[in-house]
């Protein structure tokens, strides 16, 4: 590292959303530029809930993968209340499912499939930990009754605790935290729980999407919370602790269906997705600390190879754009309009 380049092993994007059809066409080459690899989330429609489904689905990906450059999707199975265990067992040896999904039912988009009662998975937790099946976690309760931002905190109460106890071998990863209330969950349990953090929840608080109008393209789930929780999040992404690594919850929708009556949730920040964890990590003058988040923690928790390739960002302005043509429509990006200070080397 100099003062004008930072050098990291290739890294890798441990929770992102490349919906299907002709967006995750476009899209596919914004996440394969940056990163190796990629855990993909199978909150489709309908979702990716068997092995068959998986494998059709990661091929679909790599069709839509630019000629020349590597890159490998792992592959998530959507769980429901109905999910065989042996199923999933078999998906995993046949090494087409990386992760399995829990998302409580209408948690997020394209989560009305998800479960109803976690303790109704119960005999799927079981194989996956005798699988040794990383177990990846939406972590909100859905309760109408239950202010939207408390369900993070509530969760933990209700379910993280019980599974980490219940399943001690179980690997967890809490995706895409928003509290501090998460991050000490996180720091207070063993090795075998790790958490990912979004670049928007390390740059906005709940204003972005409040302050001056409704702020569609600043809205995701789990929405951004308090300033306090953002400033947690930062310091436990840039503390160098190995139970922290990148997951941009990357998420497309065209303007169309953020600006509607839905204001769908989900921000498209692929494009520019290093370039804005950096900028966090230099704020906070911890850049030594860059590498292990985006490149080391996440694939010693998954118990896979760390990159062989190297990346180079350079101390250099590069505005993001208003919007990305896609679709015949357009995306309105993260950082749509802003300067951020920090490009890849081509």
């Amino acid at each position: 590292m100099t003062e004008h380049t930072i050098t990291i092993r290739r890294p890798d994007d441990w929770h992102l959303h490349f919906r299907d059809g002709e967006i995750m066409e476009q899209v596919v080459p914004y996440t394969a530029r940056q990163f190796g690899r990629a855990i993909v989330m199978p909150n489709l429609s309908p979702p990716v809930t068997e092995t068959a489904s998986g494998a059709a689905y990661r091929d679909r990906i790599l069709t839509a993968v630019p000629a020349g450059v590597e890159f490998t999707p792992l592959m998530t199975c959507y769980l429901t209340d109905g999910t065989d265990p042996a199923d999933l067992a078999r998906g995993a040896a046949e090494g087409v499912f990386t992760a399995a999904k829990l998302y409580p039912a209408n948690a997020t988009t394209n989560s009305a499939h998800g479960v109803s009662d976690v303790a109704k998975i119960y005999p799927v937790l079981e194989a996956m930990e005798a699988s040794d099946i990383v177990l990846c976690v939406h972590g909100e309760v859905t309760e109408s009754h239950i202010d939207v931002f408390d369900r993070e905190a509530e969760f933990i109460e209700r379910h993280m605790r019980s599974i980490v106890r219940d399943f001690p071998n179980l690997r967890v990863v809490f995706e895409h935290i928003t509290t501090s209330d998460a991050v000490d969950f996180v720091m207070g349990e063993g090795d075998q729980v790790a958490a990912t953090i979004t670049p928007q929840h390390l740059h906005i608080n709940r204003n972005a999407m409040l302050v001056g109008g409704m702020q569609p393209h600043n809205y995701c789930l789990p929405v951004a919370k308090r300033e306090a929780h953002r400033l947690a999040l930062r310091k436990a992404a840039t503390s160098g602790s190995p139970k922290f690594f990148l997951g941009t919850d990357s998420a497309p929708h065209l303007r169309s269906a953020k600006e509607s009556a839905c204001g769908c949730a989900g921000i498209f920040n692929a494009p520019f997705a290093l370039e804005s964890y950096l900028a966090v990590f230099e704020e906070e003058g911890a850049l030594e600390h860059f590498e292990a988040f985006a490149s080391l923690n996440g694939p010693r928790f998954y118990k896979l190879p760390v990159s062989d390739e190297t990346m180079t960002l350079r101390r250099v302005p590069v505005t993001v754009p208003d919007s990305i043509p896609m679709a015949g429509e357009e995306i309105v990006p993260f950082h749509a309009g802003e300067t951020l200070n920090w490009r890849i080397a081509e």
